[in-house]
């Protein structure tokens, strides 16, 4: 099941996304035989200390995230879990995240030739953040500019995570594939909000949230539907996958490969479970045919 995605050798299709699977140091708990790869936690320049509690709820089929991008910065980065990485038997990619262009471009230049980053998947999408994040990627131009940013810095292959808040996802994407793309994420968490029922305040101390997990699922197949129809690089689908079942649809909408996120909070073997199972579907998925065009009614 090894393929190569974006620059970036896989052993299976499935991958540890960002922001679920910490810096990797959970990778005991889950079937490393099965791990394609994994994506770090986001990393700033500098260490942040994250939102406030209370910063993750409970909603129906999903659950609501704040955490703020929490991290200890690049040089803890490469000076701590590079090394690990390195000797891992898995591709670990870094999840960069900037306040502006220049500090994702830095921050490119910072994890260029380091021991154990095989790649970068640049966040263009965090709602959680009160600089950046989404800012970059509901934009074309300004998303193609911090695309363009990081692959004048860097080697490495840099996949872009793009966000479900946008009028057209299609549009982004193109922008970042000719912006030095080498492959595109899709799609990052769908903004959110709860309120407690007792204080009438928001369940979360940031007051919104990026909503995750099965309830976003068909929204983000369509979007990563869409993403694939408008690039020539792969697309990697993210989105409320929990079973071999959810991954083939991302994978019969065109996606090279899955990213699987809220799911190992469930069970730790999630991903070991799903690549179990897309054996089930290796006929249909080898026979399977890009669907045609869609036509206006």
């Amino acid at each position: 099941m090894t393929l190569r995605v974006g620059g970036v050798d896989l052993k299976t299709p499935v991958m540890a996304a960002s922001g679920t699977f910490g810096y990797g140091t959970e990778v005991p708990l889950c079937d490393r035989a099965a791990l394609g790869g994994m994506v770090s936690k986001g990393i700033f320049l500098r260490a942040r200390p994250g939102t406030p509690p209370p910063r993750i709820v409970e909603t129906p089929s999903g659950m609501l995230n704040a955490i703020g991008l929490q991290g200890p910065g690049v040089d803890a980065v490469v000076s701590d879990y590079a090394p690990l990485w390195a000797a891992w038997d898995f591709p670990v990619l870094v999840n960069v995240n900037g306040e502006t262009v220049d500090e994702y471009g830095e921050l490119a230049a910072r994890l260029d030739g380091v021991p154990g980053v095989a790649g970068l998947e640049v966040n263009i999408s965090c709602p959680n953040v009160r600089e950046g994040g989404m800012f970059f990627g509901n934009d074309p131009g300004a998303a193609a500019a911090v695309t363009a940013a990081v692959r004048a810095r860097t080697r490495l292959p840099v996949w872009v995570k793009l966000t479900p808040a946008v009028t057209d996802i299609a549009e982004v994407a193109r922008a970042c594939e000719a912006a030095g793309a080498d492959a595109l994420s899709a799609v990052n968490t769908f903004v959110g909000m709860s309120f407690d029922l007792g204080s009438g305040q928001p369940r979360l101390s940031f007051r919104t949230g990026g909503l995750s997990g099965p309830a976003i699922r068909p929204l983000a197949v369509h979007l990563a539907y869409r993403a694939v129809r408008a690039v020539s690089v792969p697309v990697i689908g993210i989105g409320g996958i929990a079973a071999a079942e959810d991954a083939v649809e991302f994978l019969l909408a065109g996606c090279r490969a899955v990213q699987v996120g809220t799911a190992t909070f469930v069970d730790p073997n999630a991903i070991g479970r799903i690549v179990a199972g897309l054996g089930r579907y290796q006929r249909l998925l080898d026979t399977s045919r890009p669907l045609p065009p869609r036509t206006a009614p």
